[in-house]
């Protein structure tokens, strides 16, 4: 009787995969990653992987430089620098990652702050909404072409593209008073206790938007 063994080299690939599935795991796990993007980590381990360690790279720059705050906002939610967040980062991994598979995470990402909003768990010590999640995949989207227009960029020159492009109007922010009272399209406050809906009739408006 013949009996047929798989080569060795697909003991290896098959290993391989399961460290990588495993490793993965452990990332979404510690830093509390919802059940979407724990599945876009498993079907995409090598960019998972890549994606990891770039981002500890651009929270150091995002968490410790206080140029941000002078040049943009301190809004970290709605405001330009959660745009600048958003931005940065998927430039940061489209040097290194095709927008394709991000465009996923980016999507998988907005899942779990849908989640999130369902089990009323806040982030940046908001409830997600629907505007919010139009924003942040537009800003992703801008953060795509700038990272795969300057991939030999380093994470320093590639803030400042962000902050430049983020002034001048191309991303997508919430409409404000300087004090952070959201306003509506009509220019009137928008009182968020008083609202228990997915859809929060705020107003998204250019990134060149002056609070007043």
């Amino acid at each position: 009787m013949i009996i047929f063994r798989r080569p060795y080299f697909f003991k290896l690939k098959s290993l391989h995969f399961i460290v990588l599935f495993c490793f993965c795991c452990v990332c979404c796990a510690a830093q509390k990653r919802s059940k979407y993007e724990w599945l876009w980590a498993f079907t995409h381990p090598v960019a998972a992987i890549q994606v990891k360690h770039i981002s500890k790279a651009c929270y150091s720059i995002y968490k410790d430089d206080q140029h941000l705050k002078t040049e943009l906002d301190s809004f970290s939610n709605g405001g330009k620098l959660d745009a600048f967040r958003h931005v940065f980062f998927m430039a940061a991994f489209a040097q290194h990652v095709k927008p394709k598979k991000l465009r996923k995470l980016g999507k998988a990402h907005e899942k779990g702050n849908y989640r999130q909003y369902l089990r009323s768990l806040k982030e940046d010590n908001e409830l997600a909404d629907s505007l919010g999640m139009i924003m942040d995949l537009n800003n992703n989207e801008i953060g795509f072409v700038i990272g795969s227009q300057n991939k030999k960029a380093d994470l320093q020159n590639l803030k400042q593209t962000v902050i430049s492009e983020i002034k001048s109007g191309k991303a997508l922010i919430m409409k404000r008073r300087k004090d952070g009272i959201y306003l509506d399209c009509d220019g009137k406050p928008v009182v968020i206790k008083e609202i228990h809906s997915w859809y929060v009739p705020k107003c998204l408006v250019s990134s060149e938007f002056v609070y007043r």
